[in-house]
């Protein structure tokens, strides 16, 4: 695999990214271990995670993904230079009272705390991205359909919090840093800040962008690439849902996958991949898939690998064979004909898990 410059940082990481929020809940510490080190092999060396993760969110797999890293770090550190570590502080809390005790701001004290922590926790000296997990400002996210000003509250302002991002990079702590969860606004917003005051610019925004979510389309995009910020697209299966292994039981009938993430997980359920709407789609999609002999998942990935908007595809694995197969997804061509037929069903069903 050839490697993307992400945005203007001097950060060269290849176009998967192998994703971790499993790693603590679905994913005990030897598994993830052996994911990390087939990953190397197989040349994905640009990996994601989170202060915040294990996923779904609890007090107790709070940071335990970081931890996981840093003890397969401790045992390797020969491969620590080969690799792109990214990490993000956590937003505002969105119900997690052992997140900063629920603050509903974060502060340049936060960032710089969190970094630190991070720093810790993953055994090594340097964070080569580090990411404001989600806006500390009133934004729409997570299935929300629209912005409401009147949910405007006094935070710390995005000068602020990239100044605190300064202060990291200055003291050598981190190398870029990078915005997820983020709007056209918010990334305008934080480049103009940086080169307004000489701070550093956002190389990245981590978003999802998939089959059942391409609302990066509808403007974003268009900022992102005259900016030459990168996009890192997290999701793209959609929790699973167009791998198509939900496609003939639903999310919750009695023939659904046990240990798959839906069933599993009530409050997954209830979120943008839960939707109806959202499962209605991925069946057309995985049809789709199918009947051009391709497997839903090739499809899929496939579709992320390929599109010019997206730098790098984060994947979310529980064991190696699907380490595997969603890097062989790489180098597939989808034939225009596909791709039309895709765009076709897009136009029917829009963005269901936007």
């Amino acid at each position: 695999m050839k490697t993307i410059q992400l945005g203007t940082s001097d950060l060269h990481v290849t176009p998967i990214c192998l994703g971790t929020m499993t790693f603590g809940e679905q994913v005990d510490e030897p598994t993830s271990h052996a994911i990390l080190s087939h990953a190397v092999e197989r040349g994905v060396t640009f990996w994601d995670t989170a202060e915040m993760y294990a996923v779904p969110p609890r007090a107790e797999t709070f940071q335990v993904t970081e931890t996981y890293i840093g003890h397969w770090i401790a045992k390797n550190p020969q491969l620590r230079q080969k690799l792109t570590i990214a990490t993000k502080v956590a937003g505002p809390s969105r119900g997690m009272p052992w997140v900063r005790g629920g603050a509903m701001d974060v502060t340049a004290a936060d960032i710089v705390a969190a970094c630190d922590g991070s720093l810790q926790r993953l055994k090594t000296d340097v964070i080569d991205l580090y990411q404001l997990h989600w806006p500390t400002r009133n934004v729409p996210l997570f299935g929300m359909m629209s912005f409401d000003p009147s949910q405007d509250r006094a935070v710390t302002s995005m000068h602020t919090q990239l100044e605190a991002l300064g202060q990291l990079v200055k003291a050598g702590k981190v190398r870029a840093v990078g915005l997820s969860n983020e709007s056209a606004y918010g990334v305008c917003e934080f480049v103009r800040l940086a080169e307004q005051h000489g701070l550093p610019r956002v190389a990245t925004v981590q978003n999802a962008y998939s089959l059942l979510n391409r609302t990066h389309e509808n403007g974003l995009d268009e900022a992102m690439h005259r900016l030459n910020v990168s996009l890192l697209a997290y999701s793209p299966l959609a929790y699973g849902l167009l791998t198509g292994k939900y496609d003939a039981s639903g999310t919750t009938g009695p023939d659904a996958p046990a240990n798959a993430r839906i069933t599993m997980f009530e409050s997954t359920r209830k979120q943008r991949w839960g939707r109806p709407e959202a499962l209605a789609a991925a069946r057309r999609y995985n049809a789709l898939a199918l009947a051009n002999g391709l497997t839903p998942t090739r499809m899929a990935l496939a579709y992320c690998y390929t599109k010019w908007q997206v730098a790098s595809t984060i994947i979310g694995v529980t064991t190696q064979a699907q380490l595997d197969e969603d890097i062989d997804a790489y180098g597939t061509v989808l034939a225009p004909e596909l791709l039309k037929a895709i765009d076709a069903i897009r136009w029917e069903m829009r963005d269901p898990a936007l």
